[in-house]
């Protein structure tokens, strides 16, 4: 048989799914968690689980980075470059168990299961364009989060680093620029206290105090005699 001039071609898988089975949560509790997330790129996907407080998102997020680790790691697609393109909740089996009630009676209960699946699909080139023009533009995705957190390291080191720390060579001519100038230091000019002019008022007027008595004593010294000779003409 001769050989067929045909040859297949390979073509990159642009899809990746995971899915779990007989998950013990009810459909109806699954499926609105489903709606947040369906359309969405799958790193958006992920911080709307993180963030969503119902009860079975945290197995949603769990299912969803299954899915990327088998988009990665079997289909070589970034996980950048996808999205939710399906995801949808079946109604699984229903294991029947019983709650002991009054009077020997048993109460029925209804253990739900689901069937969840998620499917992540790869952006067209067109979607890929425009979202790689739309990260440059705003500075968003990994690469520019990553920047963005190396600038924040680098700016709190500076902010943080002692204001006294410099190069060698600066330390260095600012030595030299102190030991010059202690050279040129000129002594400012040594004034006199300023005497207090109540201090000068009490001491002049304790002088012309000082002379009033001098003068007194005089006076008294040369009156001295002639009160002794009127005593003794008496």
């Amino acid at each position: 048989m001769a050989p067929s001039d045909d040859t297949d071609t390979y073509v990159a898988p642009t899809q990746a799914r995971a899915s779990v089975r007989y998950l013990h949560v009810s459909p109806y509790k699954v499926r609105p968690v489903l709606d947040l997330v369906r359309g969405l790129a799958a790193e958006d996907a992920e911080r709307v689980l993180q963030l969503t407080e119902r009860s079975a998102a945290g197995d949603v997020l769990k299912l969803l980075e299954a899915a990327l680790a088998n988009a990665e790691n079997n289909n070589q697609l970034p996980a950048d470059e996808l999205f939710v393109a399906e995801c949808y909740c079946d109604e699984g089996a229903t294991r029947p168990a019983g709650r002991a009630r009054a009077r020997g009676r048993s109460f029925r209960i209804r253990k739900r299961t689901s069937h969840i699946t998620i499917v992540l699909e790869r952006f067209d080139e067109d979607e890929l364009e425009a979202r790689r023009r739309r990260s440059e533009d705003t500075g968003t995705g990994r690469g520019a989060t990553q920047r963005r957190r190396s600038e924040r390291v680098r700016a709190s080191r500076r902010s943080t680093a002692p204001a006294h720390v410099h190069d060698h060579d600066h330390d260095h001519e600012h030595d030299h620029d102190e030991a010059v100038g202690a050279d040129e230091i000129v002594p400012e000019d040594i004034t006199e206290t300023p005497v207090d002019e109540h201090d000068v008022d009490v001491e002049s007027g304790a002088a012309v105090e000082a002379e009033g008595d001098t003068e007194a004593a005089a006076a008294t010294e040369a009156d001295a005699p002639a009160a002794d000779e009127e005593n003794e003409s008496n």
